[in-house]
C-alpha cells in the first residue's frame, strides 16, 4: 500500500481566547498510537458548543496548551497499537473521545472510545453520533430517569443534541414535544420524532405547550439554553417533573419556590462524568437504534478546517440550529 505522509494539517490553539485563536497548521508531525490506541484517518469531525467554551478558557476543564480541539471523529483506522485486537487497518469507525484532537487529518484515540461505524451511515453522520446522542441518552435515562409514556419537551430541538433526543425519546415511547425558532427548524423536529412542535420565538408559546399537556405539565424538559429558559421551564413542569440542563451560556435568576409545591428537580448533565459502564450501556442502546433504523443523524452546516474560526462563531451565534455542524476533512 502507498505510504502516508508523515505530516498533517490540524487546528491548534496556542492561547485561550476568541475564535481567531484557532490556527491551521499544515506541517504537524503525524502522531503514533500507543499500545491500546488507534490512529484514525479523519473524514469528518463534529463541532460542539462546549468546544467554544473550552477554547475561550471559560470551561471548568482546561486542556494544556497548545492543543487540538475535537472529540467526535469519524473515519478509517490507519494503524493500531500492539495490544489492540478489536480493530484493524481499514475499519470504518467513530469515536466518543480523542487523545490528540479531532480537528485534524489524523487523530489518536483510545481503543475503548472507538466504535464500528455501520455502512448505512456516512462519515458525516458518524461524526454526529458521539456528543449529541450520548448526551441525549444520558440526559433522558441516566439523569431524568425517564419512563415511556411521559411527556418530554426538548427545548431547542433542531440542533444536534435536540434531534438526537427527539429520535431517542420517540423510539422509546415518550410523548415528544420540541421547540425551534424557524419554520425550517420546526419542520425538521417534526420529521425527527416530535409529536408536536412550538416556535420559541412566539410570545405565547409557553401557554401553547401547557395547553397541549391538558394543563398537567411536562414531565421532563431537556434544556439547551437554560440561562434564557429555566424560569419558564419550572412553571411548565408537572408534579415531580425534571429539568435537565444540557446547555447554558450564562447566569439566570430563578425563584427556588417554583420547585417546592410540585417537588420538581433541576439536574445538570455532563458527558465528561460518564463512566465506562455508562458509555457501554449508551453504546448498546444506540447500536440498537442504528440496527432498527431510527438513529439517523441530521447534518447541518459543513466546513473545511480552514473555516474553523467561522464555524465556532456560527455555532454560538446561529439564529436557528438545524442539524449537526461538522468539519469535512
Amino acid at each position: 500500500m502507498a505510504s502516508i505522509s508523515r505530516v498533517m494539517r490540524a487546528i491548534r490553539v496556542f492561547e485561550f481566547g476568541k475564535a481567531d485563536v484557532l490556527k491551521l497548521c499544515t506541517d504537524l508531525p503525524l502522531p503514533s498510537p500507543g499500545k491500546n490506541e488507534v490512529l484514525i484517518r479523519v473524514h469528518a469531525c463534529g463541532i460542539n458548543p462546549v468546544e467554544t467554551y473550552i477554547r475561550a478558557g471559560t470551561y471548568a476543564r482546561k486542556p494544556t496548551l497548545p492543543y487540538t480541539p475535537g472529540t467526535d471523529v469519524a473515519g478509517v483506522i490507519e494503524s493500531v497499537g500492539k495490544d489492540v485486537t478489536l480493530f484493524k487497518r481499514g475499519d470504518r469507525v467513530f469515536t466518543t473521545s480523542t487523545i490528540s484532537g479531532g480537528y485534524a487529518e489524523y487523530s489518536i484515540a483510545s481503543a475503548d472510545t472507538v466504535y464500528p461505524l455501520p455502512d448505512l451511515l456516512s462519515f458525516k453522520q458518524g461524526a454526529a453520533i458521539s456528543i449529541p446522542y450520548f448526551t441525549a441518552y444520558r440526559a433522558l435515562f441516566s439523569k431524568a430517569h425517564g419512563r415511556p409514556g411521559e411527556v418530554i419537551l426538548v427545548h431547542g430541538a433542531s440542533g444536534g443534541v435536540g434531534i438526537a433526543a427527539c429520535q431517542i425519546a420517540r423510539a422509546y415511547g415518550f410523548r415528544v414535544f420540541g421547540t425551534a425558532g424557524t419554520p425550517e427548524g420546526l419542520n425538521l423536529v417534526l420529521k425527527n420524532g416530535a409529536h408536536k412542535v412550538f416556535n420559541h420565538r412566539e410570545e405565547d408559546y409557553i401557554d401553547k405547550i401547557q395547553e397541549a399537556t391538558g394543563g398537567a405539565g411536562v414531565d421532563v424538559i431537556l434544556e439547551m439554553l437554560s440561562n434564557v429558559n429555566l424560569s419558564h421551564d419550572l412553571n411548565l413542569l408537572a408534579a415531580g417533573g425534571r429539568v435537565i440542563i444540557v446547555g447554558c451560556r450564562g447566569p439566570i435568576e430563578i425563584n427556588p419556590r417554583d420547585t417546592m409545591a410540585k417537588e420538581t428537580s433541576i439536574i445538570g448533565v455532563s458527558l465528561f462524568s460518564a463512566t465506562k459502564e455508562d458509555r457501554m450501556e449508551t453504546a448498546a442502546a444506540l447500536f440498537g437504534g442504528m440496527e432498527a433504523g431510527w438513529l439517523k443523524p441530521l447534518i447541518g452546516c459543513e466546513y473545511p478546517l480552514e473555516k474553523a474560526s467561522q464555524a465556532h462563531e456560527d455555532i454560538i451565534q446561529s439564529s436557528g440550529a438545524s442539524g449537526k455542524m461538522v468539519f469535512v476533512i
